[in-house]
C-alpha cells in the first residue's frame, strides 16, 4: 500500500474510534388535547393502552377503527354491551386480552402499566386527577354528536400516529351525511313527520318507556333524518327519562321507533302492535311503528354505527326520497371500509345479527 493511502486509512480509523456511535434520535414528546379540553403529555406514541369505564363499547369501537389498535390495547373493561360481543370479529386476540373489573379504580388500571388510558368524556372529572397522581396520562372521547365524533377520530389519529387514517374515517362519515342532506334538501317543515323515539325496558318486571335528552345523538339523528322529535319540549333530565303512555298518546306522533338494548326490539314492536292500548295511536294505525335497527349493538347510540342509524332512519322517515339508499350495501361498506372485514366474514358474522325493520 502506498504511504499516502496508508496514512489516509489510519486517519480514518482513528477518527472512527474517537467519534461516538450515532444514537437513534430521542423520542418526540406529544401533547394531545381531547374534546373535553383535557391534555395528555406523552413521551412518545403510546404502546400500552387501557380502555376502561362506563360506555366502553362506544370508546373501543372508535379505537378499533385504526389498524394499529390491536397491537396496543392491553386491557378492556367487560360490560353489558360487551367488548367481547363484537371485537373478536375484528381482532382474533381479543379473547386473550386482559379484562378489568366493573368500575375499575385507578390502582387496578395502573397494574397493567399503561402509558395511556382512554375513557368516555363524562368520566374525566372522576378519573383524570387520580390517574395523573399515578403518572398515567389519560384522554377522554365524547362521541355524542357528529361534530365531536369527527374531532375524537382526529385525536385517535394522533394517538396512533395515523392522521391519514383519521381523515379517511371522517371522510367516510361526512360523505354519507352529505348524501342524506342532499336527499332531504327539498323538504320544508310541513313535510317532516312528527317522530317519537322510545327506549323500552322491563327491568324488574316493570315495563317502562324512556325518551333521550334533546342534546343526545338519538335526537340529533331524528332531526338529521328529516323528522321532528316530539319530545324535546318535555321536562328532560340528563339521561333517559321515563314517560307514561298518557304522554305518548298526547303526543300521538306519526312515527314511533322502539329501542331495546337488553332484548329484542322486533318482539317489543310485535307486542305493542297487538296491544289494544296502542291500537288508537296514529303511528300504529298507519303501520309506522318500527323496531330500531341493530347488529352487535343498536344503531342509535354514540357509537361508530350512528351513521348506519342515520341512513336507516332516513329510509323509514322519508322512503320516497331515499329509494336509492341500500342499507345492506351500506352495512357491507361500513364493515369492510372501517373494520377491514372481508365479505365472507360479513356474511357469516354480521348479517345474521341484523335486527329491526331492515329490508
Amino acid at each position: 500500500m502506498k504511504p499516502l493511502a496508508l496514512l489516509t486509512l489510519l486517519a480514518s480509523l482513528i477518527f472512527s474510534a474517537c467519534t461516538p456511535a450515532l444514537l437513534p434520535p430521542p423520542p418526540t414528546p406529544l401533547e394531545i388535547t381531547d374534546t373535553t379540553g383535557h391534555t395528555a403529555q406523552l413521551q412518545n406514541l403510546p404502546q400500552r393502552i387501557v380502555i376502561a369505564g362506563k360506555a366502553i363499547p362506544m370508546v373501543q369501537d372508535a379505537v378499533y377503527l385504526f389498524p394499529e389498535s390491536g397491537e396496543k390495547i392491553v386491557a378492556l373493561e367487560n360490560r353489558n354491551q360487551s367488548a367481547f360481543a363484537f371485537l373478536p370479529v375484528v381482532d382474533d386476540a381479543i379473547p386473550e386480552i386482559a379484562t378489568l373489573d366493573f368500575n375499575a379504580g385507578p390502582e387496578q388500571i395502573a397494574a397493567y402499566h399503561p402509558d395511556l388510558v382512554l375513557m368516555k368524556s363524562y368520566l374525566a372529572g372522576q378519573y383524570a386527577e387520580p390517574l395523573q397522581k399515578l403518572d398515567i396520562p389519560s384522554l377522554y372521547l365524547d362521541l355524542e354528536t357528529p361534530q365531536t365524533f369527527y374531532r375524537d377520530i382526529e385525536v385517535l389519529g394522533q394517538i396512533f400516529g395515523n392522521p391519514d387514517r383519521a381523515q379517511e374515517i371522517v371522510g367516510f362519515y361526512q360523505t354519507r351525511v352529505s348524501s342524506i342532506e342532499e336527499s332531504l334538501a327539498s323538504l320544508d317543515e310541513a313535510q317532516k313527520p312528527r317522530v317519537l323515539l322510545l327506549k323500552y325496558s322491563d327491568k324488574g318486571g316493570e315495563i317502562a318507556f324512556n325518551i333521550p335528552p334533546a342534546t343526545w345523538i338519538q335526537t340529533t339523528l331524528v332531526e338529521m333524518a328529516g323528522g321532528i322529535p316530539v319530545w324535546t319540549d318535555a321536562n328532560l333530565g340528563q339521561g333517559w327519562t321515563v314517560v307514561t303512555f298518557e304522554q305518548i298518546a298526547a303526543w300521538n306522533p306519526d312515527q314511533i321507533f322502539i329501542i331495546d338494548y337488553a332484548g329484542n326490539a322486533d318482539q317489543v314492536v310485535a307486542d305493542l302492535t297487538a296491544a289494544p292500548l296502542w291500537s288508537d295511536l296514529a303511528a300504529v294505525q298507519a303501520e309506522q311503528l318500527y323496531a330500531f335497527a341493530s347488529d352487535f349493538y343498536s344503531w342509535d347510540q354514540p357509537d361508530t354505527r350512528w351513521i348506519l342509524g342515520l341512513q336507516w332512519l332516513a329510509t323509514k322517515i322519508h322512503p320516497d326520497l331515499t329509494q336509492n339508499l341500500d342499507i345492506i350495501a351500506e352495512v357491507e361498506n361500513f364493515y369492510s371500509t372501517l373494520y377491514r372485514l372481508d365479505s365472507s366474514t360479513i356474511e357469516a358474522e354480521v348479517k345474521p345479527l341484523l335486527m329491526g325493520d331492515i329490508p
